[in-house]
């Protein structure tokens, strides 16, 4: 796959007010024909001068292998673009951004992302999604070269007799109504903890676990959780990833992203080390 890092790179060859000679960064050149788009790969003579001359260059894609995007795109949200590019069904996908700069993807694939897995629970609203979700749109994991899979659990679907908090709008929860003791409930380490003060260790409650940390099955992963002392990066439960407070501030949340996406390179190393070696033995 060809995906500059930087716009800065791409050029666009319309007008020739220098003749030939063109800006001293550029390796990619996109240029409009009779009926349609190329695009060349070129490299500029040496100097010093912010113009100069072509000193190759040859075509990358021709005009029947190029599809310039027809909308205006966010050119930070990586792996939003390759995501479209791939859908174009074009070898080059030509891309012009919000602020007008532009870039190129020739043979777009994801295989060198990472992927995250993301483990959160509804209702009420998945915050650690929608604030991945908000983040990620605006370009901010640009340069973690990250994806995220969404693992999201439905707590509704335990078909409990009672939740834990009247925020989600359920009609009898742990926090706002006195129960019989022996109801199906659908919560967590912290609501075992509550009716377990509440009500005594002899009562009959049947707990459906509903916590998204406990849900952990593939790594790396960030996952929510009501417990502070369970928060922070390393291998949880066999899997590496992060655990965020369900309280998470955006900050809090994007540090756990790029402290995950940092570690993982390691680790993945780190494992890809160990099996070289046990095979060498």
């Amino acid at each position: 796959m060809i995906f500059p890092e930087a716009c800065k790179i791409v050029g666009y060859a319309e007008g020739r007010p220098a003749g030939d000679k063109v800006y001293f960064l550029s390796q990619y050149l996109v240029r409009q024909t009779k009926t349609g788009y190329e695009v060349l790969e070129v490299e500029t003579e040496e100097g010093t001068s912010i113009l100069r001359d072509i000193k190759s260059s040859h075509l990358l894609a021709g005009e029947a292998d190029v599809c310039m995007y027809p909308e205006k795109v966010n050119l930070h949200n990586r792996p939003d673009l390759i995501r479209r590019a791939r859908g174009t069904g074009k070898f080059c996908t030509v891309f012009i951004g919000l602020d007008e700069h532009m870039t190129i993807i020739c043979e777009p694939s994801d295989e060198h992302l990472i992927t995250i897995h993301v483990y959160d629970a509804e209702p009420p609203r998945p915050n650690l999604a929608h604030t991945i979700r908000d983040l990620e749109e605006t370009g901010l994991f640009e340069e973690c070269g990250v994806q995220f899979c969404y693992h999201i659990a439905d707590i509704r679907d335990t078909a409990s007799e009672v939740y834990p908090c009247r925020a989600a709008g359920f009609s009898r929860t742990i926090d706002n109504d006195r129960l019989r003791g022996d109801e199906t409930v659908a919560g967590c380490l912290t609501g075992r903890q509550v009716l377990a003060e509440c009500y005594g260790e002899k009562a009959a409650f049947r707990v459906t676990d509903i916590c998204p940390a406990n849900r952990v099955a593939q790594e790396p992963y960030i996952a929510r959780c009501c417990r502070m002392e369970r928060t922070g990066i390393g291998v949880h439960d066999g899997c590496y990833g992060s655990i965020v407070h369900w309280g998470a501030s955006p900050r809090t949340i994007a540090e756990a992203v790029f402290a995950v996406c940092e570690g993982w390179e390691k680790r993945r190393t780190e494992m890809e080390n160990t099996t070289t070696e046990a095979q060498n033995q």
